[in-house]
């Protein structure tokens, strides 16, 4: 059995949505945030990092969204959430994944956590750290949009969702707030926002935004 541990709304939204799109049979294990219970000793014995998601899959412990997502869609290739290996999708696949990963999931962290920049109280370099986070992210979006753009696809490999979608409207979901000149939300850019509408509608999606309570704005 597959167990996921997760908490609503966290990164662990990718995973969750690849196993409910691949109807692999899984475990939901709650992570309580408010007590801080990534941090505990019994899930630091899993995930060292402290952080969410992990996952278990037998005697296999793994963390990393982008690994457990690469991971998932391995399980069933026919599925078609990851390209055929050793084929130039399966190289476009990797660029996205990484790109995603380490650099726009990366860049998304000093918003939502600016205090891990700066010393306690400093609320004034907290906002500053905030607004720098969301001008970074400004050229990130833009780079999505062009992609999205370029023979009017529908997903970032072309015509076939990949997982590397999924990824995408999660981090893309986590501009939902963005406020003032520094940078818009994603759904604001052009092509982006059909794309995210578009992953929204997936089945497998309504359903994780059912379990997770998600409530608006959903993009």
């Amino acid at each position: 059995m597959i167990k996921l541990h997760y908490s609503p709304t966290d990164a662990s939204m990718t995973p969750h949505i690849i196993l409910e799109a691949l109807g692999l049979p899984f475990e939901l294990v709650l992570v309580d945030r408010s007590i801080n219970a990534q941090k505990s000793a019994q899930y630091l014995a899993l995930n060292p990092n402290g952080t969410i998601p992990t996952l278990q899959h037998g005697e296999l412990v793994l963390f990393e969204t982008a690994a457990i997502a690469c991971y998932l869609a391995e399980l069933q290739p026919e599925a078609g959430l990851i390209p055929p290996a050793n084929t130039p999708e399966r190289g476009a696949f990797y660029t996205w994944m990484f790109w995603l990963a380490n650099t726009f999931h990366a860049a998304l962290m000093p918003y939502f956590y600016p205090e891990r920049w700066l010393d306690a109280g400093n609320d004034a370099g907290a906002a500053q750290v905030k607004m720098h986070a969301q001008q970074r992210i400004k050229p990130l979006l833009q780079i999505l949009d062009d992609a999205l753009a370029q023979g009017g696809r529908d997903y970032l490999l072309g015509e076939h969702l990949s997982v590397a979608d999924v990824y995408a409207f999660m981090l893309c979901r986590w501009t939902r707030n963005f406020a003032g000149d520094a940078c818009a939300p994603a759904r604001d850019w052009p092509h982006i926002r059909p794309y995210l509408e578009r992953i929204l509608a997936l089945p497998a999606v309504q359903r994780v935004y059912a379990t997770e309570r998600i409530e608006a704005p959903f993009i």
